[in-house]
């Protein structure tokens, strides 16, 4: 076996522990040292990433699910920041529920991802325009309130819409937003400029585009600019 072969074959088995043959040479108590060391560093990145649903997932699950996650998804940076980032995109793209998992279990993972991808994030607050440390988000399910004391069976019939951003003091905030204010919101992030984002809302909800709406808009505008959300 070559020295590329041997570092594969060491790789494979601490990601797999239980499916990959011993190298040859190594003893089981000396090679379960390091697959240990492995499983418990990457555990802690992620349960330190979403410390909500990882109280909310029994302990035995909990472990199954960071060992699926080491074994079958290939990581596509090696930095251990973005190992949420990576456990994220292969919930969403390779997890398998099991009988007893949470329904909002994606959703979960994503909000409480968002706050650490804001929190690192290099991003700049601007001179004008939308920040790109605000991001509007839709769920399904009511994610800022879920923990040890509440946890739905169900979605309630109406989205849950939140603003969260990164503040001057660059501490990480929340708030609920109106279906109308996530909407201009999200308008607002990609770049049209307000009065006609207003003015396409005000039609496509059959509002009157007059003084008190566009009064109504400024005064959540002006709260946006004092939060550093957005700059006119």
């Amino acid at each position: 076996m070559s020295g590329v072969e041997a570092q594969r074959a060491f790789a494979a088995r601490i990601r797999q522990p239980a499916e990959q043959p011993l190298l040859d040479g190594i003893s089981a108590e000396r090679m379960a040292v390091y697959e240990e060391l492995f499983f418990n560093n990457i555990e802690g990145f992620i349960s330190g990433a979403f410390p909500v649903l990882q109280r909310l997932i029994e302990a035995s699950r909990w472990q199954r699910l960071v060992r699926s996650f080491i074994a079958e998804h290939q990581a596509r940076t090696p930095y251990f920041l973005q190992i949420s980032q990576e456990f994220l995109a292969w919930l969403q793209q390779g997890y398998v529920a099991e009988a007893g998992d949470p329904p909002f279990i994606l959703e979960l993972a994503h909000y409480e991802w968002v706050e650490l991808a804001l929190d690192v994030s290099e991003a700049e607050l601007p001179t004008q325009g939308w920040s790109p440390l605000a991001w509007p988000l839709a769920y399904q399910w009511p994610v800022q309130r879920i923990g040890g004391d509440f946890q739905p069976a169900t979605p309630p019939d109406e989205p849950t819409c939140l603003l969260v951003w990164r503040d001057g003091q660059d501490r990480v905030r929340f708030m609920q937003l109106s279906p109308f204010a996530y909407q201009l919101a999200a308008r607002l992030q990609t770049g049209e400029p307000a009065k006609h984002a207003l003015l396409e809302l005000a039609q496509q909800h059959g509002l009157s585009a007059d003084n008190a709406y566009f009064n109504n808009a400024k005064t959540l505008l002006d709260d946006w600019q004092r939060q550093g959300i957005w700059r006119p």
